[in-house]
C-alpha cells in the first residue's frame, strides 16, 4: 500500500501530560503508517525513559517529533485541520463521526488532527484553530477515551480509508491546479489578526468582546475553505481600507489645523457605525 497520503497528516498533541501516553501515541502512529508527530507545550518529558519504553519499535517517530509553543505554529503549512472533542463546547458546529469526517484530511497537501490534554481536552481557545470537529462514539456509561486510545481509533480509520480507496487521494492531489490550492492555516491566521485589528479600529469590535466575536468569523471562513488567492484578495481589501482610513484621518487633521481648531465646521468623513 502507498502510504504517501498518510505521511502528509500531522498528529498534534496539545499540552500532553503523560510521557507514557506520548510514547504509546508514537507506537500506534507507526502501526497505522502515520509518521508526523507534533507536541504543543508538552507537560512531560517526551523523550524520557517512560515514553521510549512505550514507543518500543516506533522510536524513530518519537525522536522525530517536533516540539512547538502554540497550535498555530504546529499547523504551519497545513491547509486542513480537524480537532477532537469529547463533549460540546458551545460552538455553532456539530461534531462528526471520525469514519466519515477524517478522509477529508487527505484532500490537501498537508493536514492535521488535533488532540487535547488528557485531563480537560481541548479548550474553546484551542478549538478555534480547527475547521471541523470529530467525536468518537462511545458508551455513555464511560465516554471518555484515553489519549493514546483516541489517537489509535482515528489513525485506524485513516489507514482503513487508504486501504479502501487506493489511488483516489493521489489522483486528486496530482490533478489540483494552483488556483484550487486551499490557503494554509497560517496564512488564514495572519488574515484573522489583520481583520481583528481593522474591526477594532473602526469600532465594530470592542476589546472586551473581540475574542468571542472573532471565533464566529473564524468558523465562517474555516467552513468556506478559501483558496490562497482568495485569502490574498481579502488581505488586499483590508490593506486598502486601512490606507483609506489613515488618509481620511490625515486629511481631517490638516483641515482642522487650517481652521484653527474649529472642529465644528469639519464633519468626520469616516464616521464610526454603531456597534451591532
Amino acid at each position: 500500500m502507498d502510504e504517501t497520503a498518510l505521511a502528509r497528516i500531522k498528529i498534534v498533541l496539545v499540552r500532553p501530560l503523560g510521557a507514557l501516553n506520548v510514547g504509546s501515541v508514537a507506537r500506534v502512529m507507526k502501526n497505522m503508517g502515520v509518521s508526523q508527530l507534533v507536541l504543543v507545550e508538552p507537560q512531560c518529558d517526551p523523550l524520557g525513559e517512560e515514553a521510549r519504553k512505550m514507543a518500543l519499535h516506533a522510536l524513530d517517530v518519537l525522536e522525530a517529533a517536533r516540539i512547538v509553543e502554540s497550535i498555530p505554529e504546529a499547523l504551519t503549512g497545513c491547509q486542513r485541520a480537524i480537532a477532537t472533542s469529547a463533549r460540546s463546547r458551545h460552538l455553532s458546529v456539530i461534531p462528526e463521526n471520525p469514519r466519515t469526517a477524517l478522509p477529508w484530511l487527505f484532500g490537501a497537501d498537508s493536514s492535521a488532527l488535533i488532540f487535547g490534554p488528557e485531563d480537560k481536552g481541548l479548550s474553546n481557545e484551542d478549538l478555534k484553530y480547527a475547521q471541523r470537529f470529530v467525536q468518537i462514539p462511545s458508551s455513555p456509561v464511560y465516554p471518555s477515551l484515553n489519549l493514546a486510545q483516541a489517537v489509535a481509533v482515528c489513525c485506524y480509520e485513516l489507514y482503513q480509508n487508504c486501504l479502501e480507496n487506493q489511488g483516489v487521494v493521489e489522483t486528486y492531489l496530482e490533478e489540483k491546479t494552483t488556483e484550487d490550492t486551499t490557503a494554509s492555516l497560517d496564512a488564514l491566521e495572519r488574515y484573522y489578526q489583520q481583520l481583528e485589528s481593522l474591526l477594532l479600529k473602526i469600532g465594530y469590535l470592542y476589546p472586551h468582546t473581540a475574542e468571542s466575536r472573532m471565533v464566529k468569523f473564524r468558523l465562517l471562513f474555516n467552513r468556506a475553505q478559501p483558496s490562497a488567492n482568495e485569502v490574498a484578495m481579502l488581505k488586499g481589501i483590508i490593506s486598502q481600507m486601512e490606507w483609506a482610513l489613515g488618509r481620511g484621518a490625515g486629511e481631517q487633521g490638516s483641515r482642522g489645523a487650517g481652521e484653527q481648531g474649529n472642529s465644528s465646521l469639519t464633519p468626520n468623513p469616516y464616521p464610526l457605525p454603531p456597534n451591532p
